[in-house]
């Protein structure tokens, strides 16, 4: 369909990790006068860049690219600052005249930028603390609170999640109002932009060995030493990007908990298992056009570029 000559054309590419999602949105990119704009929850942080996969400068031939490297570790930032910085930069490429191509694999922070989040209560510490402790002594109790406060909360939240069980129950204490209704309230969803969602869908099989490989190469590439960098610069242990994949099997190897062929091995599986995820939460996407194979293939390319031409006014 010919796009509406108001609105900013917006690809998105989206899938797993390793599904060379970068190789594309480089490709569209450069091909559109583009620019890029990251939606990975762990690029945002500076220095994390060996085990997040980030595109080195070299890498990015002279394209622009947001929302990289401008966290610190140890910042709080949740998916509603997200929404807030990625729109502030859609607004400054368009008006520049570019066109910006969202790239990255953090489902909750493309959604924040599409269609809002709901304007809940701040964080309340004491309630919290109260809660925490609480959870230490019996685990699963919170989410029976929630399954009694708001039921239809405590069923789309995982009983092991404490951190959304936490939050949930924390807006039915302060607002008096379940949570999932305030989710359909307030929302503010982007306006001004053409989403063009694009997703990469390879065969299991082969992404999984394409992910097991790529684990190998992170962790000779330096993963161990960029942890160990990051520590003796400052970054506490308990910053938020340490809780995640590779990164936490560093730590553990550090600690002499683990031998690296066995962080290795944890690395691997749970990447596997991560991919798994990411395709079960795009494949929920309205509007997703589906593509069948890797971000790096050239027949893919066309087809993704060919999607994006067919939305625009050629």
């Amino acid at each position: 369909m010919a796009l509406s000559s108001h609105l900013t054309p917006l690809p998105i590419v989206a899938g797993p990790t390793g599904s060379g999602k970068s190789e594309l949105a480089l490709h569209i990119a450069r091909r559109l006068d583009g620019e890029i704009v990251n939606y990975d929850s762990l690029q945002v942080y500076r220095g994390f860049d060996i085990g997040t996969a980030k595109v080195p400068e070299p890498e990015r031939l002279g394209v622009p690219h947001h929302l990289l490297d401008v966290i610190e570790p140890s910042q709080h930032f949740t998916a509603g600052d997200y929404a807030r910085m990625a729109r502030s930069s859609l607004q400054d490429i368009a008006a520049r005249g570019r066109i910006p191509v969202m790239v990255g694999g953090t489902g909750l922070y493309l959604r924040a930028l599409l269609e809002g989040l709901f304007h809940g209560p701040s964080r309340d510490p004491a309630i919290r603390e109260r809660l925490e402790r609480r959870a230490e002594k019996r685990p699963l109790s919170l989410h029976r609170l929630l399954s009694r406060l708001d039921p239809t909360a405590a069923a789309r939240i995982h009983s092991n999640d404490k951190k959304k069980i936490i939050r949930a129950l924390e807006v039915r204490l302060l607002q008096g109002r379940p949570i999932s209704e305030l989710f359909s309230e307030g929302r503010d969803p982007l306006t001004g932009f053409h989403p063009i969602k694009i997703g990469l869908n390879p065969p299991r099989e082969l992404l999984n060995a394409r992910l097991d490989a790529r684990t190998v190469r992170i962790f000779e590439a330096g993963l161990l030493e960029e942890v160990q960098g990051l520590l003796a610069s400052g970054v506490p242990r308990d910053a938020k990007p340490f809780e995640s994949i590779g990164y936490k099997q560093a730590l553990l190897v550090l600690d002499g908990r683990l031998k690296v062929e066995e962080a290795v091995q944890s690395t691997q599986l749970e990447t596997r298992q991560y991919a798994k995820r990411q395709v079960t939460w795009f494949r929920k996407e309205d509007g997703v056009h589906w593509l069948e194979g890797y971000g790096d293939d050239p027949d893919m390319q066309a087809r993704a570029l060919a999607l994006v031409g067919g939305e625009l006014a050629f």
